[in-house]
């Protein structure tokens, strides 16, 4: 059985086309989202918009990876700091 500390994360590292490499927060990474969504609501996808915010910002976290912006990328991969 799989060690239950592989599930945890303690932040994200964030890769944009057009900034160098960030390390967020849980809390960040959500902020970030929700002002990425209001300012592009287009960019949430489809199988999610019937979703509560709250619902679709964990579901999004959970199971997506990258998201295709205009002229670029956003990817996001959970990361735990310490072993």
């Amino acid at each position: 059985m799989p060690d239950p500390i592989m599930y945890q994360e303690d932040g994200y590292v964030v890769l944009r086309h057009d900034q160098p490499e960030q390390i967020m927060e849980p809390n960040e990474i959500r902020q970030f989202f929700t002002d990425l969504f209001t300012k592009e609501p287009d960019l949430l996808p489809t199988e999610l918009e019937s979703l509560p915010p709250t619902d679709q910002l964990t579901k999004l976290l959970e199971d997506y990876c990258e998201l295709d912006i205009p002229d670029g990328f956003l990817q996001w991969y959970a990361v735990r700091f310490e072993k």
